[in-house]
């Protein structure tokens, strides 16, 4: 079953980063900032993780796990497991076609 992306229009680079984060066991949002940072030299503001997380959240692919002190954890469910590794294997069959033209020249 290939889930339905119309509702992110194009999937967002925050949605993987997040996704990503996430397939690693849960973590609350500065958690996720920091291991995005560390992944991918990408630097996450809480106003892009905590849209990005309703989004993902609206979608099903993460859910939101029971608060511990006042941080508030959340996981990837099945389905955004599905999509991340879609994504991935999209990323890797384009990254594969572009570096294929370099060597052809």
């Amino acid at each position: 079953m290939t889930p339905d992306l119309s509702g992110l229009g194009r999937f967002a680079d925050s949605a993987l980063l997040v996704l990503a984060s996430l397939a690693e066991g849960p973590k609350h949002g500065y958690a996720v900032m920091r291991d995005v940072q560390v992944q991918s030299q990408v630097r996450m503001g809480p106003g892009t993780l905590y849209g990005t997380i309703s989004r993902l959240e609206q979608q099903g692919w993460i859910t939101p796990l029971p608060a511990r002190d006042r941080r508030h954890p959340y996981a990837i469910t099945a389905a955004g497991r599905i999509v991340l590794r879609r994504e991935c294997l999209s990323l890797q069959a384009f990254a594969a076609s572009v570096l294929a033209l370099g060597s052809s020249q």
